[in-house]
């Protein structure tokens, strides 16, 4: 895709991926999304080489972003819109838990703005916004 990424979604999702919506949003490039759909978090566990690489965002972080010095390769995992990540998973990795900084009065970013945040600073990091 135009970012060079691949999505990873983990299940259960709040969403259908035959859904007439979802294709829709995805519009003509949809069909070059890489991406894989894991049943469960365990599944994906599984799947992942390098734990040490893989970075949770949570507006519960004790560090930000900004911090972080992106590596190819990184993983960042984003909780559901309505809940954020689960508990156990923060507290199990809490040194790589990550907030976007927020000085609004509101809660957050919501879950679409955070992940083209977190992206584009990985990219811009690696200068690979421009190629």
């Amino acid at each position: 895709m135009g970012t060079c990424c691949h999505l990873h979604l983990v299940g259960p999702l709040g969403f259908s991926l035959e859904e007439k919506q979802l294709k829709r949003a995805g519009l003509d490039y949809w069909p070059k999304l890489e991406w894989t759909y894991y049943e469960n978090l365990a599944e994906w566990q599984e799947k992942t080489k390098n734990e040490s690489r893989i970075f949770y965002l949570s507006k519960k972080g004790e560090h930000s972003l900004y911090d972080l010095e992106s590596q190819p390769g990184d993983w960042f995992v984003f909780g559901k819109e309505t809940k954020g990540l689960p508990e156990d998973l923060r507290v199990a990795n809490k040194d790589r838990v990550f907030k976007l900084p927020f000085p609004g009065e509101v809660r957050s970013f919501n879950l679409a703005n955070s992940v083209a945040m977190v992206l584009g600073e990985g990219l811009r990091q690696l200068s690979l916004a421009s190629k």
